[in-house]
């Protein structure tokens, strides 16, 4: 057998269920230490071809992405915001009379029902205000405003915690959410808003809001039964509030000089990497107890890969705001093997969720698929490495081939379906975050992309 005495930054071709593809060697240690990637089925014994670097954007120069040149990718990215998410939007959905934002609708802009769930509040505001610092058009910002007013008139219980939901008038439906998700993504909302007016109570208020938020899910006898996880304890620990704080944080910290909010952002990241990280496994836990152990039952191997996946790509933004190299590459290592494992090598697209010693939930949802199309663009931008495009392209044409409902006759983006992503010709709900976010996200690293002429950032210098 020949011996290969330094493979780093060596780029092979695999042939495995999933396809042949092409994947790099890491150019760093921690990555395959015990192999191939996950699907390949071969080991870096044997089974290799190497490959030639090609000059069309999968290595190096991004010149080239998903078969478009970056003005063309640019472009349409453009027309999937502008012309389609931000044209819905404006004619369906956003209450300019009393204020806030209806996302109970069917693909045609029927409302199914006009109640205003604040979680959509706190999103939406983040949205249109994004927007509008991004972007432009006063619209967005007269959108927020109203929203704003409507929030702080009608959104807080006599506790002054949010409310879950509400009516089109602002008449509570649903009580606090009892784990502190509504806090957190009000207060993303108002930090963007402040962002866009100046003013400083809206941002007061997102610091205010964010450690109630705290304070609810600090608490060890609350109860807040999550039905997406297998079981629910009093006081546990969901990766998915970490994964929002970091969000927010990395966020907010640029605004408001705090060493509270500092190091409630650098214990997010802890326990995310170290504490919600199942080494068995190499995979995040969803659920632990709330003292941060892991649970001997279901929950020890069941992972959440969608909020896994979202998590790492906050963690990447995380890393480039502190300037820090190594969580940038420990983030790279653990998106990329969670988005190998959650890969259907038979219907193309990631799962959602699976319990390792058991079933996969073969469901696809929208949201998980445009975390890896976010968390890819990242890395393109910011290294020479082959595989992050090897996978935005792979994911990028699954996306567009599934989900876009213009073949129907519609607007958006089908938010889910089955394991094929069966056409649902009727829906009773339209998101206002994830799809806009990574539009945006991804359009604004385009454009950098294009000023450095298709070449990497030197974020870190040369790699």
């Amino acid at each position: 057998m020949p011996v290969v005495q330094d493979i780093r930054n060596t780029r092979f071709q695999c042939v495995g269920a999933a396809g042949a593809f092409l994947f790099d060697f890491p150019s760093h240690e921690g990555d395959y230490a015990d192999g191939g990637p996950s699907g390949c089925g071969v080991s870096i014994s044997g089974g290799l071809k190497m490959v030639e670097q090609s000059g069309d954007g999968l290595s190096g120069d991004r010149a080239k992405i998903a078969g478009m040149s970056l003005t063309e990718l640019r472009d349409h990215y453009r027309a999937d915001l502008h012309d389609d998410y931000v044209a819905f939007w404006k004619a369906h959905g956003v209450d300019m009379d009393v204020g806030g934002f209806m996302c109970e609708m069917d693909h045609d802009g029927t409302l199914v029902t006009t109640n205003k769930s604040m979680w959509y509040q706190g999103r939406g505001l983040w949205t249109h205000t994004f927007l509008y610092n991004n972007f432009g058009d006063e619209w967005h910002l007269e959108a927020s405003r109203k929203a704003v007013g409507f929030m702080l008139k009608f959104g807080r219980d006599d506790n002054g915690d949010w409310v879950h939901g509400l009516d089109a008038q602002g008449n509570v439906i649903s009580p606090p959410d009892g784990i502190g998700y509504t806090g957190l993504f009000v207060a993303e909302g108002l930090m963007e808003y402040a962002r866009a007016t100046g003013e400083s109570e809206p941002m007061d208020l997102a610091v205010e809001s964010f450690w109630r938020a705290c304070e609810i899910y600090d608490d060890q006898s609350r109860q807040s039964p999550q039905g997406y996880v297998p079981n629910s304890y009093p006081g546990m620990r969901l990766q998915g509030f970490e994964m929002v704080t970091v969000v927010l944080l990395s966020q907010l910290v640029q605004e408001v000089e705090d060493p509270k909010l500092q190091s409630r952002l650098s214990q997010a990241v802890e326990v995310v990497l170290e504490k919600f990280w199942n080494p068995e496994y190499s995979l995040n836990n969803e659920i632990l107890y709330h003292s941060y152990d892991r649970p001997h039952d279901e929950n020890e191997d069941f992972i959440y890969l969608g909020h896994a996946i979202e998590t790492m790509w906050m963690l990447l933004h995380e890393a480039i705001r502190a300037q820090d190299q190594s969580l940038f590459n420990l983030a790279a290592d653990r998106l990329r093997r969670h988005m190998e494992v959650a890969w259907d090598d038979v219907y193309g697209g990631f799962f959602r969720a699976m319990h390792v010693n058991g079933a996969l939930t073969y469901d696809k949802v929208l949201w998980l698929q445009e975390e890896v199309l976010i968390g890819t663009m990242i890395l393109m931008e910011h290294t020479d490495w082959a595989w992050p495009v090897e996978w935005f392209n792979r994911t990028f044409h699954y996306v567009q081939e599934k989900f876009p409902l213009k073949k129907y006759g519609y607007a958006l983006w089908q938010m889910g379906g089955d394991r094929k992503v069966s056409y649902q010709p009727h829906t009773s709900r339209k998101g206002n975050y994830h799809h806009p976010r990574h539009l945006m996200h991804n359009l604004l690293a385009i454009d950098r992309m294009i000023e450095r002429n298709g070449k990497p950032s030197d974020l870190w210098g040369s790699r």
